[in-house]
């Protein structure tokens, strides 16, 4: 994998409501097969779910066990192929943990947001940081209405916001992860 440096983890708690309240968002079936493909298309490492509500992880697994299974690799080669980057956690220190017992080094995390924040990095710094090989990525991505600014403030980086041609921002996790990955990774950047 060419940024097997790079992993992206998908946030379902800690999260945001529209009033700023603690909430544990829930998988939609859609995330696991729109991350997961631009994930492998830009040889990222692994796409961590993070979630901790068991009846949640049980729906998550039971998707990704049949895309694993040699029924659901019949029906589907190349989504077989996309899963097998899927890893399912309780908490992001557990996947904190895995990346550091995996790479050998603690992964820099790198929050996004459609706000902007103090330690706001480019896609350009970030990219030539990636790019230098020398330290391992998490890209963590929020559900709702985000990540809460507490859990925000101890990341490493926080990646700029996407911007399309107005001012308004707020676009699915789903769109999100597919722009970001092209942005720091697409060969054919202009």
């Amino acid at each position: 994998m060419k940024n097997e440096n790079v992993g992206v983890v998908l946030l379902h708690y800690p999260a945001m409501d529209r009033e700023g309240n603690l909430i544990i968002t829930s998988f939609t079936t859609m995330d696991l097969h729109d991350i997961v493909r631009p994930c492998r298309a830009y040889e990222v490492r692994a796409f961590y779910i993070v979630q901790p509500v068991d009846g949640q992880r049980e729906v998550i697994q039971r998707q990704i066990s049949y895309w694993l299974s040699e029924e659901g690799k019949k029906a589907n080669p190349t989504r077989y192929e996309t899963v097998k980057l899927a890893k399912l956690f309780y908490t992001l220190d557990e996947v904190i943990e895995e990346v550091e017992r995996e790479r050998g080094k603690r992964p820099k995390l790198v929050g996004t947001d459609a706000r902007k924040y103090p330690n706001t990095i480019s896609y350009s710094d970030l990219r030539e940081e990636i790019s230098k090989r020398e330290e391992e990525f998490l890209l963590v991505f929020g559900t709702a209405y985000g990540i809460p600014p507490d859990l925000m403030r101890t990341f490493d980086y926080i990646l700029e916001p996407i911007m399309g041609a107005g001012d308004w921002n707020h676009l699915s996790v789903r769109n999100a992860v597919a722009i970001i990955l092209d942005r720091l990774f697409s060969s054919n950047r202009c």
